[in-house]
């Protein structure tokens, strides 16, 4: 008897991959539903993510630096191709399951708002609930795709999109609070990776840096490029990161390249995320959100023009609404959105 294609893969992943690797097989999801026969259920979550809508945003969303400021900055969508691409040689080294891990890394910041981290301090200040981009993120795949259907991912994707933030924490989480599988733990590091790497080469091209600005230390643990830089970390954890007996793996770096990580984490904090060059355009962006959300909470009829409710299972209060859709829009979206509303000499203040 011949296998379908998704139960040749499944037999693959038996045979190939780690003890300690997720398998197809045992994926779960919240509504079941009939198995693909080509793919597996990790396979067909990655699927999902990349033709959603919110997928397609990200390519409009700011990174570090916002549009218009040039075309080869990082965006949102190039960001996380690149922790995808990342998490997939950490995977396939270590033996894990590098379609959940794809998956997890494609989906990771789809809950992402415009204009960066700034546009997600302002919603955490202003909703009364709080709000993190990666609750946010699997409130995207749950309700807010298909028209509030949702994608109905498994429980391992799931989990490693709600698990993957660090913020400026320890690099690993701690026990029981990171991702349950070892494909989301390595989306989470990959994450650290890529934006410690990228950021600081953005930094470079922007100007607000030159390489001679980096603490000499640094300098010569990652070396004068993006490409140095990512080599030493994914090479050290490759190194460090240890097999135990029963097939479980510990991910690990050495603690002189995870110091090192940390002191280039506060370097790019100080010097590039706080640089007075970059505050205008992000106080422009606080202010700008500030006002649509004010706005759309205090005139339901207004926002319902733009944003009808379409998410009956995953509704909530008005605010929440409002987080939903301010967090779904592009940075020129919401540009183009206050300039309409919010006419020159009609601005608050």
């Amino acid at each position: 008897m011949i296998l379908n294609a998704r139960e040749s893969a499944e037999e693959r992943e038996l045979k190939n991959l780690a003890p300690c690797a997720a398998k197809s097989r045992e994926a779960r999801r919240v509504r079941p539903e009939e198995p693909c026969p080509f793919r597996t259920a990790f396979q067909r979550d990655r699927d999902r993510i990349i033709h959603s809508k919110a997928f397609r945003r990200l390519a409009y969303k700011t990174q570090v630096f916002s549009h218009p400021a040039g075309d080869h900055y990082r965006t949102r969508l190039t960001h996380t191709l690149e922790v995808s691409q990342i998490a997939r040689t950490l995977a396939n080294a270590l033996g894990l399951n590098e379609d959940l891990t794809e998956a997890v890394a494609l989906g990771h910041d789809l809950g992402h708002t415009p204009f960066g981290h700034t546009g997600e301090r302002v919603l955490a200040r202003l909703h009364p609930q709080g709000f993190t981009h990666q609750a946010q993120s699997l409130r995207v795949v749950d309700f807010l795709e298909k028209d509030g259907a949702g994608l109905n991912l498994t429980v391992e994707v799931r989990d490693g999109i709600l698990k993957h933030s660090k913020g400026r924490g320890p690099i690993f989480a701690a026990s029981g609070d990171g991702p349950a599988t070892l494909e989301g733990q390595i989306v989470r590091i990959s994450d650290i990776i890529a934006y410690l790497a990228h950021d600081l080469g953005d930094a470079f091209r922007a100007g607000l840096l030159a390489p001679d600005d980096v603490p000499p230390g640094l300098r010569q643990t990652f070396g004068a490029r993006g490409s140095t830089r990512i080599a030493a970390m994914v090479g050290d954890l490759l190194a460090n990161s240890q097999r135990s007996e029963n097939g479980g793996l510990a991910l690990a770096f050495s603690p002189a390249l995870e110091k090192s990580m940390i002191d280039l984490r506060e370097f790019l904090h100080g010097q590039v995320y706080q640089h007075p060059r970059l505050a205008e355009g992000l106080a422009a962006g606080d202010r700008l959100i500030e006002d649509l959300y004010n706005l759309f909470l205090n005139d339901q009829k207004l926002f319902r023009e733009f944003f009808p409710a379409t998410q009956p299972s995953g509704g909530g209060s008005p605010e929440t609404a409002v987080c939903d859709f301010i967090a779904g829009m592009t940075d020129r979206y919401a540009q183009a959105l206050h300039q309409r509303l919010f006419p020159v000499e009609n601005r608050p203040g």
